[in-house]
């Protein structure tokens, strides 16, 4: 099954990456559009002259794959805020507050794997264990994921976690944690400082080993998953999980305006399918009447909201709420 589902995707990212147009040629005609429509948000240049290999690199995550043998579903008579944002409701978790960049990598499946699990640990441990679990860990030695750099599914990256554990690794150049990112970070944005984003990064080697400086040995830095499973896609029951347990991992499809986000409650309006995307879930809230989940990305603190942006919420706005992933920390 998950050749075949290997095999599909290859040839998606064919598709994505030899007939796909230059964003730049219409982005401003897009931004103009979208902003004139009295939507729920607002557009900006973020992207300019990209390439092929980097609209391949977004399309990180293969959309519609392998689920989880369990569903968890909560009672439906938990009392829920009108908002919750966990960065004020657990302040002594330092990675809820984190922005990492995946670099010229489809590695988003990964990082909104470990962004949400590094949480859940500090979460679940009352902040009595806080790491950064490695997402060069996960993306370079998972096999069943899929295909390193060229994407995966975030269902096996979570059942992986359970399976084999992950080692702490924090961001490109941190030294900090046994495995730390290895792909640098580059420019997803205009005038910016990093280097531009090329294209597709290979996948890191899969190195059972922490780094030189590092005193804890490879294996027993590992953390595990007690388990990890499915959502269902409802509304309420992503709300009361966010509640209880903390962050969870979104696949979704990006389309090209979402590129252009800026500010607001991101709703698809204009463009073309580009792929599946992943990233980690933190909350919830209203803006102006208009309902929306809280969301970090993995391109850098630079893109879109200072690295997060919101989407509208209890409507599967493409498809968001219908493939989350959860787990509980092995502690």
């Amino acid at each position: 099954m998950l050749r075949m589902w290997r095999l599909c995707f290859l040839s998606a990212l064919l598709c994505i990456t030899c007939g796909f147009p230059q964003l730049s040629a219409r982005s401003h005609d897009m931004i103009n559009f979208i902003n004139t429509a009295k939507t729920t948000w607002t557009a900006g240049v973020n992207f300019q002259n990209v390439k092929h290999g980097h609209l391949k690199s977004l399309c990180g995550t293969m959309l519609k794959g392998p689920r989880l043998p369990d569903t968890v579903k909560h009672a439906a008579d938990m009392n829920l805020p009108v908002s919750f944002d966990p960065r004020t409701e657990w302040p002594y978790c330092k990675t809820l507050n984190q922005i990492r960049d995946q670099g010229s990598c489809g590695s988003c499946w990964a990082f909104g794997a470990v962004e949400a699990i590094s949480d859940r640990i500090c979460i679940h441990s009352k902040g009595n264990v806080s790491v950064e679990i490695s997402a060069e860990d996960l993306l370079s030695c998972c096999e069943q994921c899929g295909f390193g750099c060229s994407g995966g599914f975030p269902s096996e990256a979570w059942d992986y976690w359970t399976k084999s554990g992950l080692v702490t690794g924090g961001l490109y150049g941190s030294n900090v944690g046994c495995r730390p990112y290895s792909i640098s970070p580059c420019e997803h944005h205009v005038n910016g400082t990093r280097p531009p984003c090329s294209g597709e990064q290979d996948t890191p080697q899969c190195n059972a080993a922490c780094i030189p400086h590092y005193s804890v040995p490879y294996k027993q830095d590992k953390h595990f998953g007690y388990k990890a499973y499915n959502l269902p896609s409802d509304q309420q029951q992503i709300m009361t999980e966010l509640y209880s347990g903390g962050p969870v991992e979104a696949a979704f499809t990006v389309y090209e305006d979402f590129l252009l986000y800026k500010s607001g409650v991101y709703q698809h309006v204009t463009g073309s399918e580009l792929g599946g995307h992943a990233v980690k879930v933190l909350g919830w809230g209203e803006e102006n009447g208009t309902l929306y989940w809280l969301v970090a990305n993995s391109w850098n603190s630079d893109w879109g909201d200072n690295g997060y942006f919101k989407i509208l919420r209890g409507r599967d706005e493409c498809g968001f709420e219908s493939e989350m992933v959860a787990g509980v920390p092995q502690l």
